[in-house]
């Protein structure tokens, strides 16, 4: 099995607005990106400090998800400023990796 650097990358939004749909559709349609995997939260809060959470009784359509993917650190590096500009500062996260893409 032959490992190779890799870029992985967490991006941090809501249900609200279905931006996390906008971010998989860029990833899978527009890059091709090797693996996509989105994630819902049951509970989260961000800069602001209002949680987003959901309850016993109610069905909220406004809970974290968490839209994580990875490729080649060049293929990340033309996506990143496209993701930067729909989600804004503070949204994303990465770091290096190894996988085997082959």
């Amino acid at each position: 099995m032959r490992q190779e650097d890799i870029i992985l990358v967490r991006v941090y939004c809501s249900e609200m607005g279905h931006k996390h749909q906008q971010i998989i559709d860029l990833l899978h349609r527009d890059h091709r990106v090797a693996g996509v995997t989105a994630f819902r939260g049951i509970a989260g809060f961000g800069k602001s400090g209002h949680i987003h959470e959901a309850g016993l009784l109610d069905i909220s359509l406004d809970l974290p998800v968490i839209v994580e993917f990875f490729d080649r650190p060049e293929k990340i590096a033309a996506v990143l400023p496209l993701l930067n500009d729909l989600v804004g500062p503070g949204h994303i996260v990465s770091w290096p990796a190894q996988a085997n893409l082959d």
